[in-house]
């Protein structure tokens, strides 16, 4: 039997065991290891096991050919606790579901290819969590930003929602995962941009877009048509007290609004807090 197909048996085999165990966890201990299970930094660890963990076995066995026997493992596991899922829910197999009322608004077909599709995106995902673990840290300590509790944002807690099965819940925890991972490094870059570059962009449009994710922009950052001056002298007012946070973040909440914004406020979404 070729490498590969060994390796699409293997993964299959011992991911389906795996997920078997993470869905009887919670039945056996309603807290403790289940609890943990399901936040950073254990699961960051399921997340591993469940995803790259076997791509580097697959490579490191069998190359490019071992990676596509393992990533096909995966996929027949996938499909299989699914299956079993659903078949151990009946009753909310046969209610209410996300898939039934989306199949049918547009289409079953692109459906469920547009979510293979979102599938793709899941090696960003993971560089941008190991980018949290491993490249935030270090700006941590050489420049005193603020230490975030990681399992506040990067945990999964949809398989409590009565009602949630098989297809939905799967995928479900994936959107439940990534949106952690991508809001804490937004948090993490919002740090950043604001110590390095407090400068509003030219572009109304991407200050306008933007803001959603850097409330900074509004809230402290020298105007485009400012002077280096004003820059140094925000750098100055902002940081030179030993507060190292983005302006709008919870720390800062004591600071006075002149602190804050400077005088007169810079932007007129600067307001007291």
């Amino acid at each position: 039997m070729h490498t590969s197909v060994q390796l699409v048996i293997w993964t299959a085999a011992f991911e389906s065991l795996f997920a078997l165990a993470l869905t009887a966890a919670p039945r056996v201990q309603s807290g403790g290891l289940a609890h943990a299970l399901a936040r950073a930094p254990l699961l960051d660890v399921v997340v591993s096991i469940l995803t790259w963990g076997p791509w580097v076995v697959g490579i490191a066995v069998d190359g490019w050919l071992g990676l596509a026997g393992v990533i096909g493992g995966q996929a027949i596991a996938l499909a299989s606790w699914v299956l079993l899922h659903e078949a151990t829910h009946q009753r909310a197999r046969h209610g209410p579901r996300i898939v039934k009322v989306l199949n049918r608004i547009v289409g079953r077909a692109p459906n469920h290819l547009a979510l293979w599709i979102s599938l793709i995106a899941l090696p960003g995902f993971l560089v941008i969590r190991y980018a949290e673990l491993l490249l935030y840290p270090p700006l941590r300590w050489l420049l005193g930003f603020p230490k975030y509790r990681h399992g506040d944002w990067v945990n999964v807690s949809r398989q409590k929602f009565q009602g949630l099965v098989g297809h939905d819940l799967i995928w479900c925890l994936y959107c439940d995962w990534m949106t952690g991972v991508y809001a804490l490094g937004g948090e993490m870059l919002r740090n950043v941009e604001s110590f390095w570059c407090p400068i509003r962009f030219y572009d109304g449009k991407k200050c306008e877009n933007c803001r959603i994710d850097f409330p900074d922009i509004d809230g402290g950052w020298v105007p485009a048509d400012g002077s280096m001056t004003d820059v140094a002298s925000k750098l100055e007012t902002m940081y030179a007290g030993g507060h190292r946070e983005w302006y709008g973040h919870p720390a800062r909440l004591t600071i006075s609004a002149e602190h804050t914004c400077g005088t007169p406020p810079s932007s007129a979404g600067c307001e007291p807090r």
